[in-house]
């Protein structure tokens, strides 16, 4: 076992459907049939919130799910469709009184002005326990939906060209800027500008709401928001990275990057671009959390995760051969390492990757609610008895659990300096 260094760590889980397996909603203790219910995501999230997790992230898309992530699929076997992961975040909120709840948004195709105010509004439901993750979408069918611009022809599965990377760094760029809308527009408020004073009738002092005017290759915004600053005057803003291009995001724009290293000499390099690029962004004083994703299927007993993986994998098999007299495809894969094994084990592995750098994990639970309580009840109660995660909840905000500062009002300060000019 690695040394125990005593350093608490971050435990966050990622929920979609009945679980990243595709064949995860017929297993016994699945409820496919309430995928769809307000009820299912607070169970998720009540078990979660047991288990003193960080935060939650919900998955999202604007088209179907496909086993193709750069094209749609015609598959009928897997789980199909999902739920707003915004609304779904919003209505579990009042139901949750600690965790994070991280929706994710395809960021190309939505209006930065609409999702500021939709996240804002969750912070302020949740009292200051919202994040987001942006997500890149390069799917023609997603593009299709909108008509106003055509998807970027990337597969990332394919060797990098110049026209590749100019691309990439096109799109990622727009990211960074639709990032920087999103704070603009939640500092546009500034924290004391609703007086509410019944007696004077004043309810909000309109010189402390400003324009953000910002303007891109893209999109402009002049702002400001219609919803005041929330309470956490900026939301979590996180993101996934793969490679150079999103790593260059993260540490530019994110304050939570979920990175898929299979080993420590992955976990190394990526931290060590991720470090890099955030010097030369000018944030090297700031604290970008970079979690590890890992898929796991967890069992009590030895060998019983795998021995569940293997039922999957036959499922999937009995289930294409129905469709389609083809054996192939069954095996499972994932851009993220696939653990099987006991809590115990799951815990070794965590210890080995923080030793890289890492400051906390994302979890992708193989089928739910299965793992989600092998993580809860077994993983949680491990990591505890070696000293690596919380007993209690510390705080009442996401940034306050992650160890992140309310940021300061950049308007603020912009007005506090005209107005002292003013009286000289």
């Amino acid at each position: 076992m690695p040394e125990n260094t005593s350093t608490p760590l971050h435990l966050a889980v990622a929920l979609d459907g009945a679980g990243w397996h595709p064949a995860a909603w017929r297993e016994p203790e699945a409820r496919p049939a309430e995928l769809f219910t307000a009820r299912y995501w607070a169970d998720l999230a009540a078990e979660a919130e047991h288990g003193l997790l960080d935060l939650l992230t919900f998955e999202d898309g604007l088209s179907l799910q496909s086993d193709d992530p750069f094209a749609p699929d015609a598959r009928t076997d897997r789980v199909r469709g999902r739920l707003d992961s915004v609304l779904v975040a919003a209505r579990i909120a009042p139901l949750t009184r600690h965790i994070g709840l991280v929706p994710t948004a395809v960021v190309p195709f939505t209006e930065p002005f609409h999702l500021s105010k939709a996240v804002a509004t969750l912070d302020f439901v949740s009292s200051g326990r919202a994040g987001l993750r942006v997500k890149v979408s390069a799917r023609p069918d997603e593009a299709a939906h909108f008509g106003r611009r055509e998807a970027a022809l990337l597969r990332l599965d394919e060797p990098d060209t110049p026209q590749k990377l100019a691309t990439l760094a096109e799109e990622f760029g727009e990211v960074a800027d639709y990032v920087e809308v999103l704070r603009r527009l939640w500092d546009s408020w500034e924290d004391d500008a609703e007086i509410r004073d019944a007696g004077t009738g004043r309810f909000v002092d309109r010189a402390k709401l400003h324009y953000i005017d910002f303007t891109g290759p893209r999109f402009s915004v002049r702002g400001p928001s219609i919803t005041p600053r929330p309470p956490q005057g900026q939301p979590i803003v996180a993101s996934v990275a793969h490679r150079t291009e999103p790593y260059q995001l993260a540490a530019r724009s994110s304050d939570l990057a979920f990175i898929t290293p299979h080993t420590p000499h992955d976990a190394r390099a990526a931290l060590a671009e991720i470090r890099d690029a955030q010097q030369a962004a000018g944030r090297g004083d700031e604290t970008v959390h970079v979690f590890a994703d890992l898929v796991v299927f967890l069992d009590d007993r030895p060998g019983a995760a795998a021995d569940r993986l293997a039922r999957l994998a036959r499922l999937a098999r009995l289930a294409r051969l129905a469709r389609l007299n083809d054996s192939s495809g069954a095996e499972y894969r994932s851009d993220a390492r696939i653990f099987t094994g006991t809590p115990s084990e799951l815990a070794d592995l965590i210890e080995e990757l923080a030793a890289t750098g890492l400051t906390g994990f994302r979890l992708r639970p193989g089928a739910l609610p299965y793992d989600l309580e092998r993580i809860t009840r077994g993983l949680v109660p491990e990591l505890q008895r070696r000293g690596r995660f919380r007993t209690a909840y510390e705080a009442s905000t996401l940034r306050g659990l992650l160890g992140l500062p309310r940021p300061a009002n950049r308007y603020a300060a912009t007005a506090a300096t005209a107005a002292t000019a003013a009286t000289v």
